[in-house]
């Protein structure tokens, strides 16, 4: 009788006790964590401080741009706290996995958060500048006190990106075998493979930059109307139902289901385009002023992030039919035994064969 395999979530918790285990993985892991721990302290210290030092608000309720300058620091430390939140959630999924890919498109994340860290200093800066000569805040040393702070940030994120860069590169090399025993040693095989994880790896990262600016399009510039707001919010579980059809379209090969994502990509790359132009629009762009260039760095890479979506959405679907549908859609019960097994293989290894059979 064949012994019962352990639950999926047995299965996350040993790959959990595993990465903790093995060197790099461990290192990769903790310099993530501690990256964000360190900038999310330093964010929360900006907002405490920058909400510490203002007035009482109620006299400004109508200036319409007070209230959009006030909601700048409150939206970078949300957006910061979901990014770095996000990003742990990603590295985590991808050692375990044993993604080089996504551990790679990791590295290239965070270094869009050093660029939103720098745009960061400049904004708000600028909200209070603007604040004090409306006279909102009691407490003159805001920006003298704070400054240290956000300069400190993109410097950890420079300094954690090489880190895990270096990390990365050692990874992919311990990572390979895996792979190997995976796919086989199939070259056309092992590139189908490749572009499947690096399309899968995108989908996560569309859902990031997309969520991002539209937390910063809500909360600071708002809806023209209740209409206008109501359907952008709407837009985020459509986004996500999306790139969950998208990732099981192309785990079971479903031509049909890939064209109709890919028609709505079309949809979505001509929003951020749209919404782009609007951002320079003479007519609009005050309404985008106080995050005028974090939208814009969102909306750039998120309409790059699309592109490069859609070109690995058509070569997913030109490599249908060729084989690689029966690595992927295996059963739970097959993934789980061969992840038990695979925990195991370094004492396998280790142990010496009791006996050795010859042929005559």
């Amino acid at each position: 009788m064949a012994p019962a395999s352990p639950s999926r979530l047995t299965v996350f918790r040993m790959g959990t006790v595993e990465i903790f285990k093995r060197r790099w993985p461990r290192w990769f892991f903790l310099a993530v964590i501690l990256q964000a721990i360190i900038c999310m302290v330093f964010e929360a210290y900006t907002f405490a401080y920058f909400q510490r030092g203002l007035r009482n608000t109620d006299p400004f309720a109508g200036d319409s741009d007070v209230q959009s300058q006030l909601k700048t620091t409150p939206t970078f430390l949300g957006l910061f706290i979901l990014g770095f939140l996000y990003e742990v959630v990603l590295v985590w999924d991808a050692l375990i996995a044993k993604n080089t890919i996504q551990i790679i498109g990791v590295c290239i994340a965070n270094l869009a958060l050093l660029v939103y860290g720098g745009l960061q200093i400049d904004q708000i800066h600028d909200a209070i500048i603007i604040l004090t000569n409306k006279n909102v805040f009691w407490d003159m040393n805001v920006w003298p006190e704070t400054r240290a702070e956000l300069i400190a940030i993109p410097a950890i994120i420079g300094l954690t990106t090489v880190i895990l860069s270096f990390i990365a590169w050692k990874l992919y090399q311990e990572f390979a075998w895996d792979i190997l025993k995976q796919i086989g040693a199939d070259y056309r095989m092992k590139k189908r493979f490749l572009h499947y994880q690096v399309y899968i790896a995108l989908l996560k990262f569309d859902f990031f930059f997309f969520v991002g600016f539209t937390i910063q399009f809500l909360v600071v510039v708002g809806g023209r109307s209740a209409v206008e707001f109501g359907l952008t919010a709407a837009a985020i579980p459509v986004t996500i139902a999306i790139l969950l059809c998208a990732a099981w379209s192309t785990r079971r090969e479903w031509r049909a289901g890939m064209w109709i994502v890919g028609i709505l990509y079309l949809g979505g790359l001509t929003y951020f385009i749209y919404k782009l132009a609007r951002i320079y629009d003479p007519n609009h762009q005050a309404e985008y002023m106080p995050v005028r260039k974090s939208l814009t760095t969102f909306a750039v890479l998120t309409i790059i992030l699309i592109v490069l979506t859609i070109i690995n959405a058509l070569v997913c679907t030109f490599n249908f039919g060729h084989g690689l549908k029966q690595h992927l859609l295996k059963s739970s019960r097959q993934e789980m035994d061969k992840d038990q097994a695979s925990y195991s293989m370094n004492d396998v290894k280790q142990n010496p064969l009791p006996s050795r059979m010859t042929i005559d």
